[in-house]
């Protein structure tokens, strides 16, 4: 094309006394521009994004010439079920898996992950495209699942802490993962354990292997000690948090259900989740167990889990309960609240309302309302 441009130019220049509004018009032509792919359009109008994703998305695209790529990848999508509303949010999440390889990448990764791979169903790889589309796109992504899926032991239970941490399917397996896991079972950790672990704190697995011995050293400080029963719940509650907040989280405690240091020491030993649990619920459930249940600091310092309970679903309708039992001589004055809190739903009514439907019958249809009154 440069070629043809140079011998007309040179053709036309060389004509003597040719007028320059004729050359100009003989040129233009050659010259015209090529016309450029409509990329803001092409994801409005085939793709679905509303103009404000659009618009935001075309930028990282501005390379592609023609649509012939991102129609591929539109095309295998639509193979694995995906609605046109998934795609929008796919393309919108992450514009550049227009330009991912159908024949190179993706079509390999549902190979490998179906069928004779790992057994995934078109739905479940489609619903691991949709939660990390830029993993999707590299080839690691089958390495990673054929990993996780055993330690997770479904794929319902590793699409938990995927919601929360695509990385999993990028994180260096023999560099950072697999360390990490050694380590904890050195802990006493169980591989049942760590996907727990994995499944509350996805980024327990991800994060540098110093930082996770800092955890776990901070999990034996407040109390856990390794191969105890609550070291794994310790180790979820100070993922994470600095030594500041923790020591802030601590006098928080004291404060709010009046506890001195011995007995804080105690409580967070027993439920180390109180370290995470929401100050609202704590201060508000707190309130209640002391100002009306009429609790002591050192008796909820001994049976901290009471604290963890539903306010609204669990500790005050069986407070009423009880509360009415003993004020009516169905139940002995000496019988203890916890042992009434403690037990699951279906046994409270088991023991608490069942036994006493002649005598009071509607503690039923009282205590089903205060469970869904507040």
């Amino acid at each position: 094309m440069l070629r043809l441009r140079s011998c007309i130019l040179s053709n036309f220049l060389s004509s003597p006394g040719l007028p320059l509004h004729r050359l100009l018009s003989a040129v233009a032509p050659a010259l015209s521009p090529i016309p450029s792919f409509a990329v803001e359009e092409y994801l409005v109008d085939t793709c679905g994004l509303a103009r404000p994703k659009a618009l935001k998305a075309s930028p990282k695209l501005s390379h592609l010439k023609s649509p012939t790529n991102p129609d591929a990848v539109l095309t295998f999508l639509a193979g694995l079920g995906l609605s046109t509303a998934d795609v929008a949010a796919i393309v919108a999440r992450d514009p550049l898996f227009l330009c991912a390889s159908v024949d190179r990448t993706l079509a390999p990764n549902v190979v490998g992950l179906s069928g004779l791979g790992l057994g995934l169903s078109n739905t479940e790889i489609a619903r691991i495209v949709s939660l990390a589309p830029d993993k999707f796109r590299c080839r690691l992504v089958v390495s990673s699942l054929r990993y996780y899926l055993p330690l997770f032991g479904s794929f319902e239970n590793l699409l938990r802490p995927l919601k929360f941490n695509t990385k999993l399917l990028s994180c260096n397996l023999e560099r950072v993962v697999k360390p990490n896991i050694a380590f904890l079972q050195e802990c006493g950790l169980r591989v049942c354990d760590i996907a727990k672990l994995g499944i509350a704190v996805p980024r327990m697995l991800t994060t540098d292997l110093e930082r996770l011995r800092a955890f776990v050293a901070c999990a034996q400080r407040v109390g856990a000690p390794l191969g105890s029963p609550m070291f794994r719940h310790a180790l979820r509650a100070v993922a994470f948090l600095s030594e500041e907040k923790i020591a802030a989280r601590v006098e928080f405690l004291k404060k709010t259900c009046r506890w001195s240091n011995a007995e804080v020491g105690i409580a967070v030993s027993k439920s180390p989740a109180l370290l995470a649990s929401s100050e609202d619920k704590l201060q508000r459930t707190s309130g209640f167990l002391i100002s009306e249940v009429g609790l002591v600091p050192a008796y909820t310092a001994h049976r901290p889990a009471v604290l963890l309970y539903s306010l609204e679903g669990r500790l005050r309708p069986r407070y009423y309960v009880i509360k009415f039992l003993k004020a009516n001589g169905f139940l002995d004055l000496d019988r203890d609240y916890y042992t009434a809190v403690v037990v699951t739903e279906k046994v409270f009514v088991e023991n608490y309302i069942c036994p006493h439907k002649e005598a009071a019958p509607h503690l039923a249809e009282d205590y089903a309302d205060a469970c869904t009154w507040y």
